[in-house]
């Protein structure tokens, strides 16, 4: 208890310490609305964020809605987001997603943990991702930076995705949830990188495993 107590201290003094670096935390992919969303997190996976956006600037005028990407001609949504990369897959995974949208939400995205994961494609991470940012509902998102910079710095010794949520959701404040994963990848990207990761310049060091079993 003690443990978890000091755990949820030490969260707090890194968000005071993180948001102050990081003021406009907010997440890097570009939507409007949670249908743009839940395309986009779909192409960015094994992709950058920025590639995404630029994708997704002409995507996004053309696709309207789950009916358009639902009964897209699949090759040429293929060649649309050729760029991000495993085109096929993420073709086949936006359409039959919004396929299912169609089927079982009357074409609008749900916005509960339980109604997302049950859609193709999506997961836990994808999950709360849309919820946190596109409903405003907090959800703990346990991308590649979250999970590793979560780690590094002590708040949590496991490395199954699912396990580190329920670990951070226990020491971070609900209101935080959303707010708090946006801070860890931003540190992870800029600072906290996978390798030769800018320690001299990290402002929460003082927490720091890297180099350890933990890593």
């Amino acid at each position: 208890m003690k443990k978890q107590e000091a755990l949820k201290k030490r969260v707090k003094e890194i968000i005071k310490i993180l948001s102050k670096e990081i003021p406009d935390t907010r997440i890097a992919l570009k939507f409007y609305t949670p249908l743009e969303l839940l395309i986009a997190t779909i192409l960015s996976a094994q992709c950058t964020d920025v590639k995404v956006n630029q994708v997704t600037v002409d995507l996004f005028k053309k696709y309207r809605s789950a009916k358009d990407y639902a009964e897209s001609d699949l090759e040429k949504l293929e060649g649309e987001i050729r760029p991000t990369g495993f085109y096929r897959n993420k073709a086949k995974a936006v359409q039959k997603c919004c396929q299912e949208v169609i089927k079982r939400f009357g074409g609008e995205v749900p916005n509960t943990l339980e109604e997302l994961v049950s859609l193709p494609g999506v997961g836990r991470k994808t999950a709360n991702v849309i919820l946190g940012n596109a409903f405003g509902i907090p959800g703990i998102v346990v991308d590649t930076h979250v999970h590793r910079v979560s780690r590094r710095i002590g708040l949590t010794k496991n490395d199954d995705p699912t396990k580190i949520e329920f670990d951070l959701m226990e020491i971070v404040p609900k209101g935080k949830w959303t707010y708090f994963s946006n801070l860890l990848v931003w540190h992870g990207r800029r600072t906290c990188i996978a390798r030769k990761p800018l320690c001299e310049a990290c402002s929460i060091r003082k927490w720091c495993d890297y180099g350890s079993k933990t890593n």
